[in-house]
């Protein structure tokens, strides 16, 4: 029997989305538990995030007299993640477990005093598929002031919202300077943050919202959170995992767990070699998660025979870096830039070859296969002088000066023709006019004949936030001049790890559970597989796998008790 220099009933490695929730469960319980996060913040990429939770059948859901049940939201994810032989992490009993348990995961964290809300309108990715739902089933939390953690609120990881909105209002504040809602919006944010002054509040929202309530939920309730404390190896007797060494004042602390281990520790998106073996083409530079996304737990699992599978897969985001963003905390996003009217993506050739609009997993998934057939990282996103007018380009609000860095660089290249824009992307100009020609018919006619763009509410959602036709996504780029910046096959996080069982227990070769072991995020591979289909579907699983890791944990003890009786 391994020395242990501490005990607790539960150990987590990794403060990310799901590990307070877990440390909530057992708490509840009366069992002690210890998160041991390798950073010096809380929260990890989660609070970086949206912070949306995808949860099927939420309590929301019914509140509000959308109609949702277990059979629609399996038919949903039956028709968009599907069966298949190479996504063991996504197996329809998991799926089933997934929709049954994480709107009871949502339950217990209000009961827990957690304070949620549905997103009013954000729709689920595939809402054209039979199941889905047009006002999406994703949940995220309220506002939250940061102020209330006390001295813990230096040690919550930054959002990237710099204005207290929820996440539906700030994606309105780019149309100001044409729409008068816009400006009522933001009339009631400024008056948020008068307010927040006055008051000495200090709101965060989003993904930064979320894990501040998890986090003062959890500190309340007496879950022992170390920062800096990475986790080097797991501690196994027996065939089943006992504890964790860590470290305590630069030595090796070694910490016994009497219920469990749950590992949540992120993926390897800043991992250079395990993305080289797994996700060649794709760069540690385009990713927006943590420093402390390295995989090494990934690969400590392995070596005490775990299974992985969906490696290859990330939850790709497209991706536009101009000069001076190449160490911006997040990479400016195309996902509604090549949605929204007036501009389309093209292969190094000038040809399209995609929706620019829906899922941005399967934008990037679509990026990566058309590079292996002809070149296409980076791609370039076409537009005209009315997107400019209208639509922000990467993080610069319309109607600003471009920098002049963006032209000096070759970033933004430029043309007074179609043609001549070709030549500055070295791109064939007969195809790229081709190319632009039967985009515009298809503006012209209201339906993308060739990739169905708009067909589906997600890609009208993403497009201009005040049309409600194909208009919010289809239009003409026909004034000139015409220009292009490249985009690249960025990331949130990979999506592949260990396979678990439908109770979060790490799985061998076999099938067999790793005794103590659970597992939870992108740690593990994905219960949706190889696809996106929803806001917050990396986040509510999370949780969710948390949740019920916990709960299993303090049943198989439990039982175990019994037995030995």
């Amino acid at each position: 029997m391994s020395q242990f220099d501490e005990r607790f009933d539960f150990v987590v490695a990794g403060c990310g989305g799901g590990s307070m929730c877990a440390g909530l469960v057992m708490r509840e319980a009366g069992k002690s538990v210890l998160i041991l996060e390798k950073t010096e913040f809380v929260g990890g990429t989660t609070a970086k995030s949206g912070g949306m939770m995808w949860i099927p059948n939420n309590a929301f859901l019914a509140r509000d007299g959308i109609e949702d049940s277990v059979e629609k939201s399996m038919t949903y994810l039956d028709n968009t993640v599907g069966d298949r032989n190479d996504t063991p992490g996504a197996t329809r009993e998991r799926r089933l477990a997934y929709v049954q348990k994480a709107p009871e995961m949502v339950r217990f964290l209000v009961d827990q005093g957690i304070a949620l809300e549905r997103a009013q309108y954000w729709p689920d990715y595939y809402d054209e598929r039979p199941g889905g739902i047009r006002q999406g089933r994703s949940v995220t939390a309220k506002l939250f002031d940061v102020n209330e953690l006390g001295p813990w609120r230096e040690k919550l990881r930054r959002g990237f919202v710099p204005v207290p909105a929820m996440l539906e209002e700030a994606r309105l504040l780019p149309f100001l300077n044409r729409r008068r809602e816009s400006f009522w919006l933001a009339t009631k944010i400024a008056l948020r943050v008068i307010w927040a002054r006055l008051t000495g509040k200090h709101y965060v929202s989003a993904g930064a919202a979320l894990q501040g309530r998890m986090l003062k939920a959890a500190l309340a309730r007496g879950v022992d959170i170390r920062l800096s404390s990475p986790v080097a190896q797991l501690i196994v007797e027996g065939g089943r995992v006992t504890g964790v060494v860590t470290e305590r004042e630069g030595k090796p602390w070694r910490v016994g767990a009497d219920l469990g281990v749950l590992i949540n520790a992120g993926g390897f998106a800043r991992n250079a070699r395990m993305r080289a073996q797994y996700q060649p083409r794709t760069k540690v530079e385009w990713t927006n998660v943590t420093e402390g996304d390295t995989g090494e737990m990934i690969e400590e699992m392995v070596r005490h025979g775990a299974v992985v599978a969906q490696m290859e897969e990330m939850v790709g985001y497209q991706s536009t870096i101009p000069p001076g963003a190449e160490n911006a905390y997040l990479k400016p996003s195309v996902q509604s830039l090549t949605a929204k009217p007036h501009v389309i993506l093209v292969d190094q050739s000038g040809t399209r070859y995609q929706n620019e609009g829906g899922s941005y997993m399967e934008y990037c998934q679509n990026m990566l296969a058309r590079d292996a057939e002809v070149p296409a990282i980076p791609s370039w996103a076409i537009f005209d002088s009315q997107y400019l007018k209208k639509y922000p380009l990467a993080g610069l609000m319309p109607t600003k000066p471009i920098p002049a860095s963006w032209t000096a660089k070759g970033y933004l290249r430029g043309g007074d023709t179609i043609e001549e824009l070709a030549q500055a992307i070295a791109a064939d100009p007969a195809t790229l006019r081709a190319t632009v020609e039967r985009f515009n018919r298809f503006a012209d006619q209201g339906r993308d004949e060739d990739f169905h763009r708009g067909d589906r509410a997600y890609d009208r959602w993403l497009g201009d936030a005040f049309e409600t036709s194909a208009a919010a996504t289809l239009g003409r780029i026909d004034l000139p001049p015409f220009y292009a910046v490249p985009v690249v096959p960025g990331d949130v996080g990979t999506y592949g790890g260990v396979v678990t069982d439908d109770q979060a227990r790490v799985l061998r070769a076999e099938g067999t559970p790793i005794e103590g072991l659970y597992a939870t995020g992108v740690s593990t591979a994905s219960v949706m597989g190889r696809c996106y289909v929803g806001a917050g579907a990396s986040v509510g699983p999370s949780f969710t796998w948390g949740y019920v890791a916990a709960q299993h944990a303090l049943r198989n003890r439990s039982a175990a008790s019994v037995g030995s009786a």
